[in-house]
């Protein structure tokens, strides 16, 4: 069994019926994948993210993604908050996410673009605490502003989604009850500190995720060259996880089976209220 802790099947690649999520999640029902979770990025998707977990029998987060902060507004929380309030009988809904903090693109560097988007990292700490949720954070080249406010805002856990630190950072998160997600960035030979990672760490601290169809892993890889050349990029879905999944038993040495008993138990430990789904 596999869970597929982190994939925006609502997202436009899978076309505006997300025909194509369907599709791709039954393939990944075939496969051995019995749930995935699906992260809300904006207020303007919570309703949807809801309503299509619901149709695939899957969980959903709600959150404001770092992205979306420069868009968002300050009402937003208040609709965020609202919703966890509404929906928090709602067995489906298993975080706040996806939040976090992102320090890769430039424009979110800018001074009052990084202050909003520890403005809303916090208050949506503030909410999961509020709600008793944990949280499923994004974290890119952030991980130490985040375990910063982490320490002053504490939460009841949750999983550093695509986690791509250090092993000291790494530690750190484990130390204060998060889950770690590896995905299809594995799966790449020169990622040799994320690999080493996925090898050594404590098996209780891992979690498998896609993020689809954002990473996609190594063999639906096309490089900017290639797609100027014509060749598409291959669509990245629920249904590459037990191949994901393969490669990271491949590194640390254990079978597929063991690693995704594993991993689906250390998810249901980062978000109890998967145990309530049928």
């Amino acid at each position: 069994m596999w869970i597929d802790t982190h994939c925006h099947l609502d997202a436009p690649e899978f076309g505006p019926d997300h025909a194509l999520a369907v599709v791709a999640r039954e393939r990944a029902a075939a496969l051995g994948v019995k749930r995935c979770v699906i992260p809300a990025v904006a207020r303007d998707n919570f309703d949807t993210v809801r309503l299509f977990a619901h149709r695939l029998d899957d969980a959903y987060a709600l959150g404001i993604h770092p992205l979306f902060v420069p868009q968002a507004k300050d009402d937003d929380l208040d609709a965020l908050d609202a919703a966890l309030t509404e929906h928090r009988d709602d067995p489906g809904l298993v975080a706040v996410g996806e939040i976090g903090l992102d320090f890769f693109v430039p424009a979110l560097c800018e001074p009052a673009t990084r202050e909003r988007q520890i403005g809303f990292y916090r208050a949506q700490l503030k909410l999961a605490r509020k709600h008793r949720l944990p949280v499923i954070l994004h974290v890119r080249r952030s991980a130490d502003v985040l375990l910063k406010h982490l320490r002053e805002v504490t939460v009841g856990g949750g999983i550093a989604h695509a986690f791509n630190g250090s092993e000291q950072q790494a530690l750190q998160f484990i130390d204060m009850g998060f889950k770690l997600g590896f995905g299809g960035a594995c799966t790449f030979e020169p990622a040799r500190q994320l690999r080493a990672l996925a090898a050594s760490l404590p098996l209780s601290a891992l979690v498998m995720e896609t993020d689809s169809p954002d990473i996609p892993p190594q063999w639906l890889y096309a490089t900017a060259a290639q797609r100027a050349a014509g060749q598409p990029q291959g669509l990245n879905t629920p249904a590459e996880l037990p191949r994901i999944g393969s490669v990271v038993a491949g590194l640390r040495g254990i079978a597929e089976d063991v690693l995704g008993l594993a991993t689906s138990g250390n998810a249901l430990v980062a978000l109890p209220k998967l145990a309530l789904l049928p």
